[in-house]
């Protein structure tokens, strides 16, 4: 008995005999095309910033000029000329402070509302709903309150003050990744002896860390690019990046350099970090979404 050669599926012997070839779907064609259009349109102004803060001052305005000797002045005029290491300390410390405070609180809040329903519906749709205010609306009264505390110019004083638009965030990626941890885990450590808050530190904690993560970061990149509260609300001891940046635009014209100079030094230690623990970051965000 001679070895025989498989059989193709009658699918394939049609399409061989009548000579088809594959062919470009079109709508794949469209969904392709528009992937790429909206992948540009985000990624061509950073390019461009990039590049920016690369030339010298009479190839800054002409962006049709794409090949040129780089240069680090507009990076000198920032880190040497500027304190911008000084604003970026203040940025980096604040913002991390706004941050931890927030898994804090949120982490608490969110694991009453996950698991004790503390509140009920209202008091979710409250958390979330203090978003819809707008910033500016909450400035004046931020500012006559830290006027009359002597707080102007207190780094603390704004990381507590960025809590306002960092905890609903926090709270709302919370209560999903706790609600997706099976209650029967801290079930199992009361009885054997651990209390509600043992339970909550050594079982539930360990396990929300991916989301303890996103959310931390979430709440870090919040404060990290926060203009309005800080340009209120600092000096000249502690002003922030983005405040730093918006006074290199002068009524004697902008500095186009080094503020694309400025916005890729801000911008890179975001793509840092964001780069390193994205696989935590996006399994954070995603978890509990789909039950």
């Amino acid at each position: 008995m001679s070895a025989t050669s498989p059989v193709p599926p009658p699918a394939v012997q049609r399409a061989t005999n009548r000579g088809d070839r594959p062919h470009l779907d079109l709508g794949t064609a469209l969904t392709h095309l528009v992937l790429v259009a909206a992948c540009l349109s985000i990624v061509l102004p950073v390019l461009w910033t990039a590049r920016t803060s690369l030339t010298n001052r009479s190839l800054a305005y002409q962006p049709g000029v794409v090949l040129f000797r780089p240069t680090l002045e507009n990076y000198a005029k920032v880190f040497v000329d500027e304190p911008f290491l000084t604003y970026a300390w203040n940025s980096l410390w604040i913002a991390t402070a706004s941050a931890l405070l927030s898994l804090v609180v949120g982490s608490l809040a969110a694991y009453a509302i996950a698991r004790f329903r503390t509140g009920g519906s209202p008091l979710s749709f409250a958390v979330l709903a203090t978003q819809m205010l707008p910033p500016v609306t909450l400035v004046i009264p931020f500012y006559l309150l830290a006027q009359r505390l002597g707080l102007i110019d207190e780094g603390w004083a704004l990381a507590v003050v960025y809590l306002s638009f960092n905890l609903p965030f926090v709270v709302w990626i919370l209560i999903g990744f706790f609600q997706g941890i099976p209650p029967e885990l801290e079930e199992a450590a009361l009885v054997d002896g651990s209390g509600r808050w043992g339970a909550f530190v050594r079982i539930v904690l360990p396990l929300a860390l991916p989301g303890l993560l996103a959310a931390g970061i979430f709440a870090f990149v919040l404060g990290w690019n926060e203009f309005l509260f800080a340009l209120v609300l600092t000096g000249r001891e502690s002003k922030t990046l983005p405040v730093a940046l918006a006074g290199l635009m002068s009524s004697q014209g902008n500095q186009i350099g080094a503020i694309c100079a400025a916005t890729v030094a801000m911008m890179a230690p975001i793509v840092a970090l964001t780069w390193v623990i994205q696989r935590n970051l996006v399994r954070g965000l995603t978890f509990g979404a789909v039950k």
